[in-house]
């Protein structure tokens, strides 16, 4: 469970007050000074509140850190800010953040390996390691696809409860990506899918991509007919006025991995204020269209929001399979 929820429940402080607790330096676990209010603890564990302990400095940046560790450090990227520079050199990114923290909580010259990118709008939780040793390990699992990574996304229309998108990706003249065609030599990109939850015009989908191409998630839905809402780029060319996503809903939720010599690290980053919002729209949208609803005749089957495709896929050639899974 989370440290700054067991705080709260064990000594009676309001979550924010357990949170502040944590980052002052005034709650010890199994005899160490704790650090990171959202850390996981076995229920078992042994934490202690000292209230009359001394406020360390706090470190104050603009970084939300889920996990931290001698060897990495876990972030939640918000929607809007870039990973690394661009040719444009921008000063303000994720990166710089996290070194920024780094310098600031340890002092010295921090280092931060950049491991992977998330899209400028996609939001979540973005591994950095902190030592040569740690960064070759990394790139070593993600090349290997030995990584436990999810996303969850708002995917327009009614796609089926799972399946599997299949297609070799390409680079097109626009710099954009998309689905290798016949003839065209592309490469390999496999994403699985679940839908958790049906809403108002799409649905609450659990994504995890078994290979790592750039925008790969974003192409497969659009390609499979179900755009994530809110994407500008692969979604709809005349834009469905019903979406009013503010960005596209994309949100990676969940990263884990295991380093060499090294205890499993699991970090996940809570859904932001953007897409709980329109989550909850879709949710009232879909509850007001179950309620308004006629009754249909026993034995009759809906005419209009029935599953398409059920179980489709989108095979490596880029045409669609109506075998579930391929």
């Amino acid at each position: 469970m989370r440290l700054d929820l067991e705080v709260s429940r064990r000594f009676g402080l309001s979550r924010r007050a357990a949170r502040e607790a944590v980052r002052s330096g005034r709650v010890d676990v199994g005899g160490e000074t704790a650090s990171l209010p959202g850390a996981e603890i076995a229920e078992d564990a042994r934490v202690e509140f000292v209230p009359d302990r001394p406020s360390r400095r706090a470190v104050r940046t603009r970084l939300s850190v889920l996990h931290e560790n001698a060897d990495v450090i876990i972030v939640d990227k918000p929607a809007g800010l870039l990973t690394v520079p661009t040719e444009e050199r921008e000063r303000d990114t994720l990166w710089s953040r996290v070194l920024q923290y780094l310098q600031l909580r340890h002092g010295g010259r921090p280092y931060a390996g950049i491991v992977h990118r998330l899209d400028k709008d996609t939001s979540g939780a973005v591994v950095f390691a902190r030592n040569r040793r740690a960064l070759h390990a990394l790139q070593e699992l993600f090349r290997r696809h030995d990584i436990d990574r999810e996303y969850v996304a708002l995917a327009a229309g009614s796609p089926p409860e799972s399946g599997t998108l299949d297609a070799d990706l390409v680079r097109t003249r626009e710099l954009r990506r998309s689905i290798a065609r016949p003839g065209q030599e592309g490469r390999r990109a496999v994403t699985r899918f679940q839908v958790l939850e049906r809403l108002r015009g799409a649905a609450l989908v659990s994504v995890r991509p078994e290979t790592g191409r750039t925008h790969q998630i974003r192409i497969h839905l659009a390609e499979a007919g179900h755009p994530i809402l809110g994407d500008r780029v692969y979604g709809p060319r005349e834009r469905d006025p019903s979406d009013s996503a503010p960005r596209q809903m994309l949100h990676a939720r969940r990263l884990g991995f295991v380093l060499p010599e090294s205890e499993r690290v699991s970090a996940e980053a809570p859904l932001p204020d953007d897409f709980r919002g329109e989550l909850e729209s879709r949710r009232r949208g879909a509850a007001d269209g179950k309620a308004n609803a006629p009754t249909r005749a026993r034995g009759t089957r809906p005419k209009e929001n029935a599953p398409a495709r059920a179980g489709a896929s989108v095979s490596r050639s880029g045409k669609k399979d109506a075998r579930r899974g391929r």
